[in-house]
């Protein structure tokens, strides 16, 4: 960029921090005050966070052996090399959590834990979780120390994470640090399973502190909860990697990958269970210190027996139970499930989602991508753990249940897909959370002008699945945005489903980014007329945005892009440039 160019491009980005700064001012308990206050508190999801060995191990007949903070999940080439040493550095006793005896891991710490797991030229775009997530925040100027990753072993049990670790005390010390450090609360990005420690995190923080100052904390502390990806009534593929294996795509057999993912606590976490059974607390604490034991039920409504399978005997080990005869690693699913689910002091993971306390809530996720929703087991013949095969899988594909041989298949199918990992009745639990009335608005991922925008106003809503009138180009990706019209008193929600947006990668989509910034954008305004950003247009954000329009010989989107060669570019498309217009454009979303 020359020095005009930086001369001009500073000039727009002084405007915008003047037009921020200069009409905004911090309102208690809403986000209505400077932007430099917000902090952005990352919890990422399964397999997110690398792990690093703190142990020394030498491998024999490798080359490659585990010293102190060397990378373990995930080093592909120790991986490739050493398969055997390298499952010692991960794998955990099954019953206590404890170690290998010869190996430790532990979870690295800070942003460059989540952004790649496995850095490197070829590797680390293909292990790229929320590197592209931190390059947007700093593409609009967010401090480095306003953007905080909470890293946790992934592998643990949510009891386990705060026995072995304090991860939930230090997820508290570290949203009251960010208040202190910045002045004002924090938005949570939460992705996956993530969302699911965020959940455990949220009643334990009731037992920490006195009931009065529960939602007081939560609304000094947290402005937004973003839920990404979040299994609210878990996963069936969880079933899979429990019983035959699934390698998530590493150069390993399944019965290596189910070996090591049984080892794991956190195996059952995602687990599916049923939306009509709850389990009360088993626990009371006393804020002197102690505990007392009270009675716990699991409660289910009527509405559960009137199907011929369910997920509840699954999470309720019923399933496991029937099976423990043909296997020997269900006495260790048993013995996990009561122990760090159904007898968690804090609560029962495998139970329903309530919404969180939380003033303003976002649910994401992907839908129309073929998800699988059940498998057919059989035994193999084979020793553990390779003593399961499957043979028929069944996919939920675009409102229809399918065999892997593309037979119909009966059952209940949402009105869509999932998102590849987590089916849709899962995903879209959350919109039990809307209040009574909603506004529905269908729009274009990409930039739009708005002639493809499709909105139905103030539809009624009953604590169940909402699937809009609205009509779909074969070749247009869509997000549908379901928004409070008429809100929980005290809160606002909103659902964003995501066309073709599958799990992993959803944390990467610019659609995405870009809808939550604008949404930061807008809520941080005083003279907003809404609660939500309009979408009744999308136009260019970042110089990303721009690109070459051969069919006219120009830069798209003219209005917000134009013709800007600077020493370097190699091509049409890497000249076009915003008009150094940003306060301008930002101001159509307010």
């Amino acid at each position: 960029m020359n020095g005009v160019d930086r001369k001009r491009r500073r000039i727009a980005m002084t405007l915008t921090a003047v037009l921020i700064l200069g009409i905004l001012e911090l309102g208690e308990g809403e986000l209505k005050g400077d932007y430099s206050k917000i902090s952005g508190i990352i919890i990422p999801g399964f397999a997110s966070t690398q792990l690093r060995a703190w142990s020394i191990l030498d491998c024999p007949y490798s080359p490659l052996d585990f010293n102190p903070l060397d990378l373990v999940w995930l080093d592909t080439t120790k991986l490739l090399s050493a398969v055997n040493c390298w499952l010692k550095c991960m794998i955990l006793d099954p019953y206590n959590q404890t170690d290998h005896p010869e190996c430790k891991s532990r979870p690295d710490s800070g942003l460059s834990a989540i952004t790649e797991l496995d850095p490197g030229y070829i590797t680390g775009p293909l292990s790229s979780v929320w590197k592209e997530w931190v390059k947007w925040c700093i593409e609009f100027g967010i401090e480095a120390n306003a953007i905080i990753a909470v890293p946790y072993d992934w592998r643990l049990s949510p009891s386990m994470l705060e026995e072995r670790d304090l991860y939930f005390h230090k997820l508290k010390l570290t949203f009251e640090t960010a208040y202190k450090l910045r002045g004002g609360p924090s938005i949570v990005f939460a992705h996956s399973l993530g969302n699911n420690v965020f959940r455990y995190f949220l009643e334990w923080l009731k037992l920490e502190i006195a009931p009065k100052q529960y939602i007081q904390w939560l609304d000094d502390h947290i402005y937004a909860y973003f839920a990404v990806g979040a299994p609210l009534l878990g996963s069936t593929e969880t079933v899979k990697a429990l019983l035959s294996g699934n390698t998530f795509g590493l150069p390993v057999s399944e019965g290596t990958a189910r070996l090591m993912f049984n080892s794991f606590g956190s195996s059952l976490w995602m687990m599916p269970f049923s939306k009509y059974c709850r389990a009360d607390a088993m626990y009371m604490k006393h804020f002197s210190g102690g505990t007392r034991q009270g009675h716990q039920t699991y409660q289910c409504e009527e509405k559960e027996f009137q199907s011929n399978y369910s997920a509840r005997e699954i999470a309720d080990g019923t399933f496991f139970k029937a099976i423990e005869d043909y296997d020997s690693d269900s006495k260790r699913t048993l013995h996990q499930l009561k122990k760090s689910y159904h007898d968690d002091p804090v609560l029962n993971p495998l139970t329903p989602w309530d919404r969180p306390p939380i003033k303003n809530v976002f649910c994401i996720y992907g839908v129309d991508s073929r998800t699988e929703v059940g498998y057919y087991f059989a035994p193999s013949g084979k020793p553990y753990p390779d003593n399961w095969i499957i043979t028929d899988i069944i996919y939920e594909v675009e409102g229809s249940l399918l065999s892997r041989s593309g037979n119909q298949v009966e059952g209940n199918p949402g009105a869509t897909s999932g998102d590849e990992t987590v089916p849709y009745h899962s995903l879209t639990w959350c919109k039990n959370w809307l209040g009574p009335r909603v506004n529905i608005t269908r729009a274009p991922q990409s930039e739009h002008d708005g002639s493809d925008v499709q909105v139905e106003l103030n539809v009624e809503h009953h604590n169940e699945d909402i699937v809009p009138n609205m009509t779909r180009s074969p070749r247009v990706k869509y997000i549908t945005y379901y928004e409070d019209s008429e809100s929980i008193p005290g809160k606002r929600t909103a659902v964003w489903e995501l066309d073709k947006a599958n799990h992993r990668n959803i944390v990467r989509s610019p659609a995405l980014m870009r809808e939550l910034w604008l949404q930061i954008w807008h809520d941080i305004h005083v003279d907003a007329p809404s609660n939500f950003v309009t979408k009744a247009k999308r136009g260019p954000l970042r110089d990303d945005d721009c690109y070459w329009d051969y069919g006219k010989a120009r830069c798209a989107w003219p209005e917000y892009c134009e013709y800007r060669y600077v020493f370097g570019d190699v091509h049409l498309g890497q000249s076009c440039r915003l008009r150094n217009s940003s306060a301008d454009t930002l101001r159509h979303y307010i």
